[in-house]
């Protein structure tokens, strides 16, 4: 069928907003300049508009024109129903991520799926000059074992780099671990034993529920809002009528939603889990990708006695392979020091060495900032496409920060038949399913921003709209 005048004059405005060209909030000219500009019709002008408000692109204001929606109303809060009101369960389902993470190393495979940095993204070439003096350099260091607490030069440049996130603390407050996940590991496993219950965000991500699973552990879902994060009241709620031994959250641009709690609800949710002698386990691992304005304090910065277990890494930033990350325990130093002994006896030499060296060097701050416009932009990208290839009905959350998208599409679309179907075309995405140990979310899925953004990638999301559209 051919396309329609006023289509194409959508699809140009949209690419305009897309490039960035109007920028959410901004008001789009007038109609009449448009139709100068396009040389067509008020009519098909108009038509065209109304066609990218329908796909929540723009939105008409009475007597001003039409401008550019900020996608952070794209999802509703969390109905009133607690999520806790089922109490805790067992995790299950989480053995397809494996399936997912393999396929994101497959070069025929466009993924969507694991939230990693594409290597375009990354200061390789500071990286690379960093490693080299290393090896040149301190090359008994590099052969010998990394005993926890692990490399002193990086534990300095990591306090140094978390008082930007509100919290005071030295080099000997610091452990490092392989990754993030090994810091949420060793935490689970020094304030919790098998069988325990977990409170944890709705959805949350699949990465926290494999830690959880692996230790035995039960998790219950704490009602989340898709812009401030966990519910202070209804964690309160859960508190009261759940033996919870421990709380993980994600309050600076979760993974899945992109969410970030307020400062003051942070405070909120500290302070409520210390009356109680409840850990907190906060995954920090985006709170460095804000789209906007400083970086957000970390929960940990409001702990006064040691409760909150933080918890980050350089996979989000330097990249994934590195396996380089860091715990700040609190009052679980000594704990979470012998367990990473216990079961990995050090971290890797070389890598430590290097990020440290990389960190010393300056011109992190500066890498970051121009990583945080490239993500910006992807993220709006993939949002507009979204809006654009997907059903009617979809919605979708616009993170804070980060660079994964949540989606949810129309009640009745099963993302685990989508996944299916979209990985026999050679797209792979992350199911809502996986974000929830009770395979909740079944019309959700998790996009990852975080390729640079080709006419393949372009290609891919087209495709995957159409397929969203006929499994409906």
């Amino acid at each position: 069928m051919a396309e329609h005048l006023y289509e194409r004059i959508a699809t140009e405005l949209a690419q305009q907003i897309e490039q960035g060209t109007y920028a959410p909030g901004d008001r789009l000219p007038g109609v009449r300049r448009l139709r100068r500009q396009f040389g067509v019709s008020i009519a098909t002008v108009v038509a065209a508009c109304e066609l990218l408000e329908q796909r929540e692109i723009l939105e008409a204001r009475p007597r001003s024109g039409f401008f550019v929606r900020d996608g952070a109303r794209g999802l509703p809060e969390p109905e009133d129903n607690d999520e806790s009101l089922a109490g805790p369960s067992l995790v299950s389902g989480q053995e397809r991520v494996l399936e997912l993470v393999q396929s994101h190393n497959d070069p025929a495979v466009i993924s969507f799926g694991a939230a990693a940095p594409g290597g375009a993204l990354l200061p390789s070439a500071a990286l690379d000059r960093s490693f080299a003096r290393v090896r040149r350099r301190q090359r008994e260091r590099v052969a010998a074992y990394d005993f926890p607490p692990g490399n002193a030069e990086l534990r300095v440049q990591i306090a140094r780099r978390m008082a930007q996130a509100g919290c005071t603390l030295g080099p000997d407050d610091i452990v490092l671990t392989t990754g993030c996940q090994d810091a949420m590991l060793l935490a689970l496993r020094a304030v919790a034993e098998p069988g325990d219950v977990i409170a944890i965000e709705s959805p949350a991500f699949y990465g926290i529920l494999q830690a959880i699973e692996s230790q035995g552990m039960r998790a219950l879902e704490i009602a989340t809002d898709p812009t401030e994060g966990m519910a202070p009241a209804a964690l309160a709620r859960a508190l009261d009528s759940w033996p919870i031994r421990a709380c993980v959250m994600m309050p600076s641009f979760g993974n899945p939603l992109g969410h970030l709690a307020p400062e003051a609800r942070k405070t909120e949710l500290v302070a409520l889990l210390q009356a109680r002698d409840i850990p907190l386990i906060e995954d920090d691992v985006f709170g460095e990708l804000g789209f906007h304005g400083p970086r957000p304090w970390a929960a940990k910065a409001y702990d006064h006695t040691g409760n909150v277990l933080y918890c980050s890494s350089f996979s989000k930033t330097l990249g994934a392979g590195l396996r380089v990350g860091w715990i700040a325990p609190g009052r679980y130093r000594e704990r979470v020091t012998y367990l990473k002994y216990a079961t990995g006896q050090a971290t890797p030499s070389m890598e430590t060495l290097a990020v440290a060296d990389y960190l010393e060097q300056g011109g992190y701050d500066r890498f970051l900032r121009g990583l945080r416009r490239r993500l910006e932009q992807q993220v709006q990208r993939v949002i507009n496409h979204v809006r654009r290839h997907f059903p009617a009905g979809t919605r979708v959350a616009r993170p804070r920060g980060g660079f994964v998208v949540w989606v949810a599409l129309p009640t009745g679309l099963d993302s685990l038949t989508l996944q299916q179907r979209a990985l026999a075309a050679g797209i792979t995405f992350a199911p809502g399913p996986f974000f929830s140990p009770t395979e909740r979310y079944r019309n959700c899925m998790r996009l990852s921003c975080a390729q640079p953004w080709t006419p393949e990638i372009n290609e891919a999301l087209a495709r995957l709209g159409k397929l969203a559209a006929e499994t409906v």
